[in-house]
């Protein structure tokens, strides 16, 4: 990367906020990374626990950099947009989308807009059954695990131990009851 002749102090860099893209993983676990930060990726079992060491990977990619006096690039949010955008497309395609605009009577441009925010939110929602349907099929495999246990409540006995407060029975075993 090219060398800065002159930059911030390390501590400008370290509390920057880089957006970070969590990812549950089919086979289970959850990625995290920090795209702005090329190779700054953790993983975790948990959302929280993934959210957590990409917090250390980002400090030590940042100190990293730092030291070798690479550049370090701002997080994406601190860009500014400027809303313009050169699209090229096959003339077919032009074609259609001009009679479409035309038939609703608003511009090619207008149009576009549209189509695009349409198509981000549709997938937006997409990507949150998608979470959803992860997390209904893990709450439904936890509930079958304990469909197979009763959970009693028994009061505890003045001679009894703490832990003989709570009680259950296997029912796959016949009611015998198993103290935990």
């Amino acid at each position: 990367m090219k060398r800065p002749t002159w930059r911030n102090p390390l501590e400008y860099y370290l509390g920057l906020r880089y957006p970070v893209t969590l990812v549950r993983e089919a086979e289970g676990g959850y990625t995290a990374t920090i795209s702005d930060l090329p190779g700054c990726v953790s993983v975790g079992e948990t959302a929280d626990e993934a959210l957590s060491m990409i917090e250390d990977a980002r400090r030590l990619w940042l100190e990293v950099a730092y030291e070798r006096g690479d550049e370090i690039p701002l997080p994406s949010t601190e860009r500014e947009y400027g809303g313009r955008v050169l699209v090229r497309m096959s003339p077919r395609l032009h074609r259609r989308l001009v009679e479409e605009a035309e038939a609703e009577g608003v511009s090619l441009n207008q149009h576009i807009v549209t189509l695009l925010a349409e198509a981000n939110a549709l997938q937006a929602v997409r990507c949150e059954l998608s979470n959803l349907r992860h997390d209904l099929q893990s709450l439904r495999q936890r509930i079958d695990s304990w469909d197979s246990y009763r959970f009693d409540y028994q009061p505890r006995q003045s001679n009894e131990q703490p832990q003989d407060f709570f009680r259950y029975a296997d029912m796959r075993e016949n009611g015998y009851a198993i103290q935990g």
